[in-house]
C-alpha cells in the first residue's frame, strides 16, 4: 500500500441481522470514493473542481435507511442482468426461462436490473486487497441456481479501486456451473456541478458511438442498430445534454428524455477499457472520461426523478438532477442473437472493466 492511497472502514448499519460497512477509498489527488457492501453502492464520489474545491458528484442517500427505501438504483451494482429483458423471458439451449418482472414502461412488462431482489439489494462479502501496491475493495456474491429465475450457480466478484489516472475503476468477474445470461453494470447518477446543485442539461457530452439500439414503447430494443447521424442521439461531437432532449422524436418520447443504449465504436473484444464517453461541466470545469471494455452504454437523464427523493444535502432530486452512463451489453440481448452475446458458460470466465476518470478544464 502506498502512502498516498488508503481505505478506511466504518459501520453503515444492519440488514436482516447482518452488519453493513462503508468503505472510503482515497488517493493523493483529492479523489475519494465511499462504497458500501450493501448493493455495492457508490455512496459518494468526491473530486475537485477547476478551483480546487471538492464536491460529491454522485446522487444518493446519507445513510443505509435511505437505500432500504425504494430508490432508482442510486450508485448500485446491477445483476444478474442489468437493463431490460422483454416479458422477463428468454430461451437458452432449447429451454425457456421465466424471470421476475418488475417494470412496465408503456404498460409492457419486463425484467429490469436483475429482478425483485437483484444484486443492488444484497449484502456482498467484502475484503480489502492490495493491487500493485495500492488498496482495492473486493466484493463477492454467490447467486444460487434459480435466483430470480436464472439458471446456474453464479460466483460474482467486483473490484473497486482508484487508478493513477485519478479514476474509479470497476472490474467485474464471474463464473458459472451452467449456461446463464449475465450483464453486470453500475447505476451511478452523476452531476458534475455537485450533488443537488441544479440540473445536468448544461453538461457537454460526447459519445464514442455512431449507432444506437432503437426501442419500442416498452423501452425494449427492436433489434436494429440505427445510425445516430441527423438525430437527437448524435453526440459524436460535443454538445449539451439539454440541446435536443425535448425534440419531437418518438425515441425521446418513449423514454421521457434519453434512456437508450448506444453502440460503442472500436474493438470491444480485447478486454481492455477504451474510450466510451466524455462529459464536461463548463461552469465548474469538471471533466469525466468513461472508458470501458463493454460494447454499449446506456445514457439515462434522470427522467423519472420527481422530487420525492431528498438527496444527501437535503435538496429534493428533481427531473434531470443527474445522468447515468451505464456501461453494458445491449438490453434484451438474450432475445436478439445478433447482439453481442451475454451468455456465460462453464469454463469461460466473464470479465469486464470500466473506469470513470476525473480531471478539470
Amino acid at each position: 500500500m502506498t502512502s498516498k492511497q488508503a481505505i478506511t472502514v466504518e459501520t453503515f448499519g444492519r440488514v436482516t441481522g447482518r452488519e453493513v460497512s462503508l468503505y472510503t477509498l482515497r488517493n493523493g489527488a483529492g479523489l475519494e470514493a465511499q462504497i458500501t457492501n450493501y448493493g455495492g453502492i457508490i455512496v459518494r464520489l468526491l473530486t475537485p473542481n477547476r478551483s480546487g474545491s471538492v464536491d460529491d458528484v454522485t446522487l444518493g442517500c446519507n445513510d443505509l435507511a435511505g437505500y432500504l427505501q425504494p430508490t432508482p438504483y442510486f450508485g448500485a451494482l446491477l445483476g444478474r442482468f442489468g437493463n431490460r429483458i422483454a416479458n422477463g423471458r428468454f430461451s437458452l439451449d432449447g429451454k425457456s426461462y421465466a424471470l421476475a418482472t418488475n417494470n412496465s414502461p408503456g404498460g409492457m412488462r419486463c425484467h429490469l436490473h436483475g429482478g425483485l431482489v437483484g444484486f443492488d439489494k444484497v449484502v456482498w462479502e467484502a475484503s480489502i486487497i492490495s493491487h500493485d501496491g495500492d488498496p482495492g475493495l473486493r466484493l463477492t456474491w454467490h447467486s444460487a441456481d434459480g435466483d430470480e429465475g436464472y439458471p446456474g450457480n453464479l460466483e460474482v466478484t467486483v473490484l473497486y479501486r482508484l487508478t493513477p489516472g485519478n479514476g474509479l475503476l470497476i472490474e467485474y468477474g464471474a463464473t458459472t456451473d451452467a449456461p446463464t445470461p449475465i450483464n453486470l453494470s453500475n447505476h451511478a447518477y452523476f452531476n458534475l456541478r455537485g450533488d443537488g446543485n441544479g440540473d445536468i442539461l448544461g453538461h457537454i457530452l460526447q459519445l464514442n458511438a455512431d449507432r444506437m439500439t432503437p426501442v419500442n414503447a416498452g423501452l425494449i430494443p427492436t433489434g436494429s442498430l440505427a445510425p445516430v447521424a441527423r438525430t437527437p442521439f448524435d453526440f459524436t461531437l460535443p454538445r449539451t445534454i439539454g440541446d435536443r432532449i425535448a425534440a419531437p422524436d418518438e425515441q425521446i418520447a418513449f423514454g421521457g428524455g434519453y434512456d437508450q443504449n448506444f453502440v460503442l465504436n472500436g474493438d470491444r473484444t480485447s478486454g481492455h477499457a477504451i474510450l466510451a464517453a466524455e462529459v464536461h461541466e463548463p461552469e465548474f470545469g469538471r471533466v469525466m472520461t468513461v472508458l470501458t471494455s463493454e460494447p454499449g452504454v446506456q445514457l439515462y437523464t434522470g427522467n423519472s426523478l420527481d422530487g420525492t427523493v431528498v438527496g444527501k444535502n437535503g435538496k429534493p432530486y428533481a427531473s434531470r438532477s443527474g445522468f447515468c452512463l451505464e456501461t453494458q451489453h445491449f438490453p434484451d440481448s438474450p432475445n436478439h442473437p445478433h447482439f453481442p452475446s451475454t451468455i456465460l458458460r462453464p469454463g469461460n470466465p466473464f470479465r469486464s472493466v470500466t473506469e470513470y476518470r476525473f480531471s478539470t478544464r
